[in-house]
């Protein structure tokens, strides 16, 4: 039978490209997107919902899938009031693994961040280490928590600094051995493909690392 998925997140780096994916998987016949804006493709499978994500909560009853592909995340930069940022990197993937466990979607996948740590002094890491902990005791079925290291990003956007560190990471790779091969850059595609995979796995819940995450993608095929 085949699945419906959503995605939270679908017109960020990440989300684009499982989507993407998604809409080539002959294992889904729905894709679902909540989000602000469009994505900005037609397709048979792209159900789209344009909506203020902050109030998630209000659309359940369309929050009906298979899985959910939460791909939502902000930066300082961009949100410096941390009131605000809270309410997106914590508030918004909480709401949506909410919904999905009141609407019983078994399989709930959600990126976080290296580092990420509900006692930390930094306030990022510890907003990432918040919600993991919420979301993991809602006790969905299957909930893969992502913990990628920098992400490469293969769009136009990208964002200098981004460009620039991720340059310097693929240089000095070779330095990071052992434990420290968590802290290697990561291309999306790797974590996109990683993701659906999982999806698609028998595997139960799991916190995954970017070595982790690396390994899989390159050990396995969609």
């Amino acid at each position: 039978m085949k699945k419906i998925a959503i995605i939270i997140g679908a017109t960020g780096a990440t989300g684009k490209i499982i989507l993407k994916k998604l809409l080539k998987d002959k294992r889904y016949k729905k894709i679902k997107l909540f989000s602000r804006s469009s994505c900005g493709i037609q397709h048979v499978k792209i159900e789209e919902y344009l909506i203020d994500l902050l109030e998630l909560e209000q659309h359940s009853k369309n929050f009906i899938a298979n899985e959910v592909y939460c791909c939502i995340g902000t930066t300082k930069k961009l949100t410096p009031e941390p009131v605000i940022y809270k309410k997106i990197d914590f508030g918004i993937p909480l709401t949506a693994a909410e919904l999905a466990k009141k609407n019983g979607i078994p399989t709930f996948l959600v990126v976080s961040s290296l580092g990420a740590n509900a006692n930390s002094s930094t306030f990022y890491t510890k907003t990432k280490g918040e919600m993991e902990n919420a979301i993991n005791q809602l006790k969905i079925q299957k909930t893969f928590i992502f913990r990628p290291s920098l992400l490469l990003r293969a769009t136009k956007e990208s964002r200098i600094f981004e460009t620039i560190a991720g340059k310097v990471m693929i240089i000095t790779s070779f330095l990071f051995v052992g434990s420290l091969k968590k802290y290697r850059a990561i291309k999306t595609e790797n974590l996109a493909k990683v993701m659906i995979l999982l999806a698609n796995s028998k595997e139960k819940s799991k916190i995954l690392e970017s070595d982790k995450i690396q390994f899989i993608s390159d050990h396995c095929e969609i």
